[in-house]
């Protein structure tokens, strides 16, 4: 593998790209000022006023990154933004749309609140009561399982080991719903907006209600009315006929308002507090009647909308903002829309057909599914040797070979078995109950029509065999199997990446040619309070998607299209072709410029055929690696399960316990070591390459490496001590709520930094058939909002912060203590809100002063 450092991502074009035949001179200072910059950047000796950034000059956007970084460091200048350059291709059209701009005055001081590191000694102190809490809850688990185990086992006979199934399952299914609930009211009450330090004992609180809101079994019941039912338990203030399909559980519920008729779409973050500057801080989410909030939103604390108002996919309220009544809203920072986003009409749906739907879930709940879990997993220890025995004292050794061989066989069994069960069920059973839905129809809520479609959902987007397939030519036949209409495939061998969903897989259409990164949601179900519709959504040929985009059914792209990171897809206008888009809401960029087609010419005739079959032969043997990678975790675990077993009669509820506690140990210890591993315990370098470079095969399975086991570290000391096991140069006392960071050795965070759930830290990016990687670094006490996305190549100064659900696009620049926003994300130069929390806190002060 050959090492490139970071001046291969930004070299100067080839002097024969810039045509000094048409070089214009400057004519005011601006243009002169400006062209000498990009000069500079560009490495070369001057370039034309009227030469195009990219067409002419073969920049590309971390270029022209470096390039506006460059210009906000000189005081004789008016900032410029990558809008800007997109908008103004040419120096004296940039020149000129920065002199016409409004004018933009000195940006207002960072807020006073800074980060106040709290000593080693609570850190410390959190993450070991963190880490007791754990323990005790394990062992009062398996006390309970225990228990429950050794009465059901007393039964004789079917029925009555059903009939005590029944009782101890439905029991003990109640306890593990409503012990969360009364752990909030007794360790919180009513939450209040208020702020408090991260690790201390408040925070201890808050961390043990969020973990066990969340590990709540109701959280499978999104989409019910039960759970709605479940969240009013917690506090929240919820009207009738309130549809939720978000997954991501509000933890302040009583600071939550969702006035009657309202609509939740999946993957929105609405959880009524986030993490700032080292401080946790709660405040109202308030929706009223009738709204709908789009997929991949962002509501921040403090944020309100009126009846009827509606907020678009990938959209943001940041905090402050008010939608008024009535009013359609989109983008980030949200602004208003003339776009209709609630595009289906109502249907019949009472109070009693929601009641009757929510009974039937609860009978067959404890009729069926919880007798059938308990009963079975009786009937597979009585009927497995390897377990029954074993837990009877005194009938086999725990040392003795007989335990390997055991557990190698249950592993086996259970691992593969389940791989080739799943697939043929995968396969076979979705496509019999998509014969009962009907696209383009409109139906009811909570009926048979829409449990057979929330069937097809949860059944096709299980993420293993999308993980295992990912980043390779067998994904396609995967999806097709699934029911994508995929039309004539051209392989490229990354067609799409480890992550796709969908609501449902039948009508789903990507073009020939198309190439798709991580984090597509196809949307192909339109919802309202009361009614859904499955339609078809289709992605034109040859376009490139990237990370993290919300692709709605009717979207206005057809063919040749570029769809950055995190784009808003128009839903409006005329059909782009061509073009890229960038942004929320989006504008047009160039759909690709010279410096990224440097590897186009691999991608055709024998070239291709050559680079395509090795690629599938290496990605073959990575399929078969992370199979047995994955297998050999089950099989340790499975040992551990049964010599726990053997030892439950010497040392009781205690092995329970350690067997869990000793489980999640060794699968981090486990997935970190077979990571550095694959790197040879070496950091990554930048580098620029071609998909077809055996360094980005090699690359791509750094990303296979299961890692979702680090949700559970969210909040703790623990989630540093992983990542820097991973690599990341992470510094101290670093709060981190639920980032991802995918190269971990590319990455630096700085003392005290502030991560919120749901950012991420990207240190890649395929733009086509071209890789590219480069060094992120965040410094001292920076923030990073909910769902926002720092790309590669990017510095963010101390203290610096990056508002929700914003793109820090690649190459850019934050000064310390600045405040950024947007997608893509620039200067916010408004004074920032102070939320309700922080209001009281100095109206509190004031008073004490007096």
């Amino acid at each position: 593998m050959e090492e490139k450092s970071l001046d291969v991502l930004t070299p100067g074009p080839d002097e024969s790209a810039i045509d000094t035949s048409r070089f214009t001179s400057p004519d005011i200072d601006i243009e002169k000022a400006l062209a000498e910059v990009l000069a500079d950047v560009m490495c070369v000796e001057r370039v034309s006023v009227d030469s195009h950034f990219f067409d002419d000059l073969g920049a590309n956007s971390l270029v022209m990154a470096h390039f506006c970084a460059r210009v906000r460091k000189r005081a004789d200048l008016p900032s410029a933004s990558m809008k800007d350059i997109y908008r103004h291709p040419t120096i004296r059209s940039l020149a000129t749309g920065l002199a016409n701009a409004a004018p933009v005055g000195p940006s207002v001081p960072p807020p006073t609140e800074v980060v106040t590191p709290i000593g080693t000694v609570w850190f410390a102190l959190c993450g070991t009561l963190q880490f007791l809490l754990f323990a005790g809850y394990s062992f009062l688990a398996g006390l309970v399982a225990a228990r429950g185990y050794a009465w059901v086992s007393a039964g004789s006979g079917v029925i009555d080991v059903y009939l005590r199934s029944f009782v101890f399952g439905g029991v003990g299914f109640v306890g593990l719903c409503t012990f969360p609930i009364a752990a909030k009211w007794l360790l919180i009450g009513r939450w209040k907006s208020c702020n408090f330090p991260v690790w201390g004992l408040t925070y201890l609180r808050f961390w043990t209600v969020k973990v066990l809101i969340h590990a709540n079994p109701m959280i499978f019941f999104v989409g019910n009315p039960l759970y709605v039912l479940y969240l009013r338990a917690l506090g929240a203030r919820i009207g009738k006929g309130v549809t939720i399909l978000s997954r991501s559980v509000p933890v302040c519920t009583d600071l939550l308002t969702v006035g009657a008729g309202t609509v939740i779409r999946k993957d929105s973050f609405f959880v009524c507090y986030r993490a700032h500057a080292g401080r946790i801080q709660t405040g109202r989410v308030t929706l009223g009647r009738d709204v709908f909030i789009g997929e991949m939103t962002v509501l921040d604390i403090d944020t309100s909308m009126g009846d009827g108002a509606q907020l678009g996919h990938t959209s943001t309220l940041y905090s402050g903002q008010a939608v008024p009544d009535g009013q359609r809203w989109h983008g980030s920072p949200a602004q208003l829309t003339q776009h209709d986003y609630l595009r289906i009409g109502p249907a019949t749906c009472g109070t009693l057909r929601r009641a009757g739907f929510g009974l039937i879930t609860v009978l067959q709940l404890f009729l069926l599914y919880v007798p059938l879990s308990v009963g079975g997993a009786y009937m597979l220890v009585t009927l497995v040797p390897a377990l029954h025995n074993r837990l009877v004292p005194g009938t086999a050794e725990l040392t003795s070979l007989g335990l390997c061989i055991d557990a190698l066989v249950l592993s086996l069994l259970l691992f593969f078995g389940l791989v080739v069960v799943g697939l043929a069920v995968l396969f076979t059973v979705p496509r019999l109950l998509n014969l009962v839905v009907k696209p383009d129809k409109i139906y009811p809520l909570y009926g048979f029509h829409y449990s057979v479609h929330r069937a097809i959902g949860r059944m096709t987007n299980i993420k293993f065999f999308a993980w295992l397939l990912g980043d390779s030519s067998y994904i396609v036949h995967y999806l097709r199997g699934l029911g994508y209409d995929l039309s004539r495939v051209e392989q490229t061998g990354s067609n799409f990446g480890t992550e796709v969903q969908h609501e449902t897989p039948f009508l789903c259409s990507v073009g020939s040619g198309t190439m798709v990164a991580d984090g597509l949601s196809i949307i192909n179900a339109d919802y309202s309070s009361t009614s859904f519709r499955v339609s078809r959504a289709s992605i034109g040929s040859h376009n490139f998607l990237g990370n993290n985009i919300a692709y709605p059914s009717g979207a206005r792209t057809g063919e040749n299209c570029l769809l950055a990171t995190k784009v808003m897809v128009p839903l409006e206008g005329e059909v782009r072709e061509g073009v890229g888009l960038l942004g929320s809401p989006c504008f047009e960029i160039p759909r690709t410029v010279e410096r990224d087609s440097r590897f186009d010419h691999l991608r055709t005739g024998d070239k291709l055929r050559r680079n395509l079959a090795a690629k599938n032969h290496y990605n073959i043997r990575s399929m078969l690696f992370f199979l047995l990678v994955r297998w050999l975790h089950i099989f340790v675990l499975t040992m551990l399960g049964l010599a726990s077993a053997e030892l439950y009669s010497s040392y009781g509820h205690v092995v329970i316990a350690a067997f869990l506690v000793l489980s999640l140990g060794f699968t981090a210890v486990y997935f970190v070591l077979v990571e550095r591993g694959i790197a040879a315990f070496r950091a990554l370098q930048p580098q620029v390459c071609s998909i077809y470079d055996p360094y980005f095969w090699w690359h791509e399975r750094l990303w296979k490496v299961p890692d979702t086991y680090l949700d559970i570290f969210n909040g703790t000391p623990f989630k540093n001590v992983i990542w820097r096991m991973l690599g990341v140069r992470i510094g101290s006392r670093v709060f981190d709520d639920g980032c991802y960071v995918t190269e971990r050795t590319l990455t630096t965070i700085g003392n005290d930094c502030t991560l919120n759930a749901g950012s991420k830290i990207q240190c890649h990016s395929q733009e086509d058939g071209t890789f590219k990687s480069d060094r992120s670094t965040l410094g001292a006490g920076c923030t990073i909002g909910v769902g926002a996305h720092v790309h590669y190549g990017v510095t963010m100064g101390a203290g610096s912060v990056l508002a929700p659900d914003s793109f820090l696009m690649k190459g850019e620049e934050v000064p310390q203590h600045a405040r950024w926003g947007g997608n893509p994300a620039t200067e916010m130069r408004d004074a920032p809100h102070q939320p309700e929390a922080l209001t009281r806190t100095a109206q509190r002060l004031r008073r004490c002063r007096r």
